[in-house]
């Protein structure tokens, strides 16, 4: 099942969550992995992605910010055969999921779920997005810096800096935090 299946967001805001994974898998098609890897990441690079990431060279995710580019892409990449498994999904329409379990009364905020739930492993912390929306309304970090930041720790290449800038560009205007 694909890291974003928990990203959170309603269709209408989420738009830019459109994410391609691409796997190869051991014992089936890896022998070739890393030339296919390479000429994955040279088409990958021809569209507007918002990131390209991986934990290795077998695991490679691209966060796309139009339907359109992801179209052309798989396109692309279904016509090189290069024999790795893809996968498209995105926030919305249909998602197959048990949901979340636990002490839900432990998670935060829908809005900042919008924003830590962009990276497949979890790394993006709610403190750090609360710090990170504190430092933009001080005026120490721009939303682009911000988003920028709030990627950093995202080792699965998930994360979609461009939809968290828009995200915090929204909760800067209606957040509010206590200092004191």
């Amino acid at each position: 099942m694909p890291q974003a299946v928990h990203c959170q967001g309603t269709e209408g805001n989420s738009t830019q969550a459109l994410v391609k994974f691409t796997v190869t898998a051991q014992g089936f098609n890896e022998q070739d992995s890393r030339q296919a890897s390479s000429e994955l990441l040279r088409i990958l690079s021809k569209y507007r992605t918002s990131m390209i990431g991986g934990i290795d060279t077998d695991t490679i995710q691209a966060d796309f910010t139009d339907k359109e580019e992801v179209v052309k892409a798989v396109k692309e990449l279904t016509a090189a055969n290069l024999g790795i498994a893809v996968t498209v999904t995105g926030v919305g329409e249909q998602e197959y999921s048990v949901g979340v379990r636990g002490k839900l009364s432990k998670l935060p905020e829908a809005e900042i779920l919008e924003i830590t739930t962009m990276c497949g492993h979890g790394m993006v912390s709610q403190y750090l997005a609360r710090q990170t929306l504190l430092d933009m309304k001080r005026g120490i970090l721009s939303s682009r810096q911000a988003a920028e930041h709030l990627a950093t720790p995202c080792i699965c290449g998930v994360f979609n800096p461009k939809r968290a800038q828009r995200l915090l560009e929204e909760l800067t205007e209606i957040w509010y935090y206590d200092e004191f």
